[in-house]
């Protein structure tokens, strides 16, 4: 039995190994100092989710799938959430993120699913921002455009034309080429009834097909007094404004 189990144990050590997470790396951090940006640079339609020129490894997601071939996405899954993940010619990813203080994690999974990758490592700088409300969309088809839309309860309207609210919440980048995610945050939501939408901006080649919204609310992350809700919202055509959900905070 011992001669029949290694040959096992070594073949499952190699398709784990088919996908790397570069960053973030395991272990206990602390970001005090770094940059961290998510901003976007003024490029429209965006080729896809590029991270600004020295963006601190605290802020990112990048790494490889060895061996997927370019327009099939990745899965990726952040505290739980899970959205796809576009690759290149190479099979490699990469996103700005803002992480929350305390436990994160982050597990990659190759288009197959025969392959993935987990990391989980400890925020400990007590200054970073910390998001109260995160709101994140993401979708399952290529060559589209879905917008993410959130009203706050004093009527300001985070979108893409406008990503910052005074209030500090934003939206971090405009995905105009399929999958997302689109990520609103929020360090002091104020209270009262938000409002999400999704806008069906544009669609790709195959307008044939049902694009499927995936939003994600998520309220005081990364405490005990977290909350998740997630919806799956169907998209048929070019045009659609949908509002996902109403709700109140806290």
């Amino acid at each position: 039995m011992k001669i029949l189990l290694i040959p096992v144990l070594l073949l499952s050590q190699s398709a784990l190994a088919q996908t790397r997470i570069e960053a973030p790396v395991n272990g206990w951090r602390n970001s005090a100092g770094q940059q961290e940006q998510y901003t976007q640079r003024v490029n429209y339609p965006a080729a896809s989710v590029n991270m600004q020129d020295g963006q601190s490894a605290s802020a990112q997601i990048r790494g490889r799938i060895a061996g997927a071939a370019k327009g099939k996405p990745g899965l990726l899954i952040v505290n739980g959430v899970p959205m796809p993940i576009e690759l290149d010619e190479k099979g490699r990813y990469e996103r700005p993120y803002a992480f929350g203080r305390n436990s994160n994690s982050v597990e990659v999974r190759s288009p197959d699913g025969q392959s993935r990758a987990r990391g989980q490592f400890i925020e400990s700088y007590a200054g970073k921002t910390q998001a109260r409300l995160r709101v994140v969309l993401s979708w399952d088809s290529p060559g589209t455009d879905i917008d993410l839309h959130v009203i706050a309860p004093d009527g300001q309207h985070a979108w893409y034309g406008q990503r910052v609210m005074n209030n500090g919440g934003a939206l971090d980048v405009d995905v105009t080429t399929g999958y997302g995610p689109e990520i609103f945050s929020s360090p002091a939501p104020a209270k009262g009834m938000y409002h999400v939408y999704v806008n069906y901006f544009g669609s790709g080649e195959t307008k044939e097909l049902v694009t499927i919204a995936q939003v994600t609310i998520i309220a005081n992350e990364n405490t005990p007094n977290e909350r998740q809700q997630m919806f799956r919202v169907p998209l048929r055509a070019a045009g659609e404004l949908t509002l996902v959900k109403s709700f109140m905070y806290p």
